[in-house]
């Protein structure tokens, strides 16, 4: 399996971006996609995860302003990112956990100014 996200890039305070990522190999929507992201100089976190159907978990700092989804092919995994803060500058990488290995895209920064 192998991710390439994209989307990232440099944004106001309050503005917006949307993440994309693209999986190829084989994928079954049994298992999730989703969003991490690392913050300059912090351990990387969990921003957003999709199952199957729209079955999503969001970390409390992105609620109501981050919005994950996932293609109706299931390889694909969007993050619409609104109303940022620079608190929400970092590298973000796309996910896919099949219960025996993690996979991870290659990581596309955002970063938001104030």
């Amino acid at each position: 399996v192998q991710l390439q996200a994209s989307g990232g890039g440099l944004v106001q305070s309050g503005g917006s971006l949307r993440l994309s990522c693209v999986a190829s190999g084989i994928i079954s929507d049994i298992y999730p996609m989703g969003w991490y992201r690392q913050p300059p100089g912090q351990q990387r976190e969990l921003v957003a995860r999709i199952w199957s159907g729209t079955t999503t978990t969001y970390a409390d700092s992105v609620k109501g302003r981050f919005t994950i989804s996932r293609g109706n092919a299931k390889n694909t995994v969007d993050l619409q990112m609104n109303n940022l803060t620079p608190e929400d500058t970092a590298v973000y990488y796309c996910n896919y956990n099949d219960l025996y290995k993690n996979y991870w895209g290659q990581g596309t920064l955002v970063t938001v100014s104030s």
